[in-house]
């Protein structure tokens, strides 16, 4: 929202012009007023919230930023968040709220919801490591027997419909509730009266393990085009189903935290943050790449007579670091994609040494021979920079390529996220080697 609407917004909270507010409120999507909360304080949002009705403050609530929203629910007793908010969400909603409270608080929280299956439905759920696709799910979903007539699975059909918001699909299981299929809408209209569920419905759906990483599953819904996923157990019972907004949410924070990974960050970070909390994420790697820096100037110390022969070979440092990180870095980041994307297999890891040998030898070659040219006419053919430069270069380029190739696909089959592999890491390990590869090749020409 613009600053001068949330002025005015909070000139009302102040002036406690509810009428007006409310008025605003009543015109205003759950999402937008979910951003409003997030700019004002948890004073004020508690005020905003109690003119919502009761379903609209439940989708605001899930709105919220993370931060914010806990900050909010820290202050409400827990029956409100019990009855206000939880039993107006669908169950994952629910979870993803609960989830970030502490024990005794959600023990709280859930005692005092009024519907007995819901309360059960949302233990069983937290119950599920938050990176699957249990921890992910809902129990929300309409489902029918596969042995129904058509009369018979409308009637349950309407009944069940009636407690839902959405309705992607309709799920077909047997009597021992194992999944079997799919039933599109469209037989509903077309089918005859008389036919059973099991012959116009669609066999084998697409669907997914409980312990089926998140990844998976954006991967699976992504290829077939799906709005929703359905979630089955071991034996192949339905459970629960994963719908695409859920799926895009957790795509976003991943993306969030991969890409702050990869920017140096240690930990989750917002800009809104209090200050100690940004340098607890940013000091770490700061430390580490000062660190990398006092390495490099002891390696340079080591070679302080040949740079004194040679001090035109300083004005190249730069260089050689500098691109030896761009390069670590540009190979690493195609390497996460593709493994991200699944277009790479970890177990693919000499092939794409390979071809990255390939990529790195033309590179290499075309910057050196070029630094070699630029050399050769400033400094002329007898000079040792013009050849210590150019195959330092080419060292520092290959090694930088295969080096950055090779560290993401082995934190990759280590379980590790080889997005660590596209931040100051590869970076601070370029320019150590970088260092001891010029210092050393210049050394043998000198």
């Amino acid at each position: 929202m613009k600053e001068e609407e949330i002025e005015r917004i909070q000139q009302l909270i102040e002036n406690k012009e509810a009428d007006q507010l409310k008025e605003i409120l009543d015109h205003l999507h759950p999402a937008d007023i979910a951003e409003l909360c997030n700019e004002l304080d948890a004073e004020e949002a508690r005020y905003i919230y109690l003119l919502l009705d009761n379903e609209k403050a439940a989708d605001v609530l899930v709105e919220m930023d993370e931060d914010a929203r806990n900050e909010f629910l820290n202050m409400i007793p827990s029956e409100v968040i019990a009855k206000r908010f939880v039993d107006n969400m669908d169950s994952d909603d629910a979870v993803e709220i609960i989830r970030n409270m502490d024990d005794e608080k959600q023990q709280e929280v859930l005692k005092q919801i009024d519907d007995v299956d819901q309360a059960g439905d949302i233990v069983d759920l937290l119950k599920y490591d938050e990176d699957t696709a249990g921890g992910l799910m809902g129990t929300e979903m309409v489902v029918v027997n596969e042995n129904w007539s058509m009369p018979e699975c409308l009637r349950e059909m309407r009944q069940q419909a009636e407690e839902m918001d959405e309705i992607y699909y309709v799920y077909v299981v047997d009597d021992d509730e194992r999944l079997q299929g799919v039933f599109p809408l469209k037989k509903v209209i077309t089918s005859p009266s008389v036919s059973k569920v099991k012959h116009v419905m669609k066999k084998e759906p697409i669907s997914v393990k409980e312990d089926t990483p998140i990844d998976e599953v954006v991967q699976l819904i992504e290829k077939y085009n799906l709005v929703a996923i359905p979630v089955v157990d071991s034996i192949g019972r339905l459970v629960g189903r994963i719908t695409v907004d859920d799926v895009m949410d957790e795509v976003r924070e991943r993306g969030n935290r991969d890409y702050q990974l990869a920017s140096g960050l240690s930990q989750d970070v917002e800009t809104d943050d209090n200050v100690f909390q940004q340098t607890k994420a940013r000091l770490p790697w700061l430390m580490i790449g000062m660190l990398g820096g006092i390495a490099n100037s002891m390696i340079l110390g080591n070679f302080d007579s040949t740079f004194a022969a040679h001090p035109e070979m300083a004005l190249y440092i730069p260089l050689i670091g500098g691109t030896g990180g761009n390069v670590g870095t540009q190979s690493s980041a195609i390497v996460v994609q593709g493994l991200a994307n699944n277009s790479l297999n970890a177990n693919e890891t000499w092939k794409q040494l390979l071809k990255e040998s390939v990529v790195a030898l033309i590179n290499a070659s075309i910057i050196s021979m070029i630094v070699y040219i630029y050399n050769f006419v400033r400094f002329g053919p007898h000079e040792t920079v013009s050849y210590s430069v150019s195959i330092s270069l080419f060292a520092v380029v290959m090694f930088a390529s295969l080096f950055g190739t090779l560290v993401p696909m082995t934190l990759e089959k280590l379980k590790i996220d080889p997005a660590l592999a596209t931040g100051p890491f590869i970076q601070i390990t370029n320019d150590i080697i970088g260092m001891l590869l010029y210092g050393g090749i210049t050394l043998l020409l000198s």
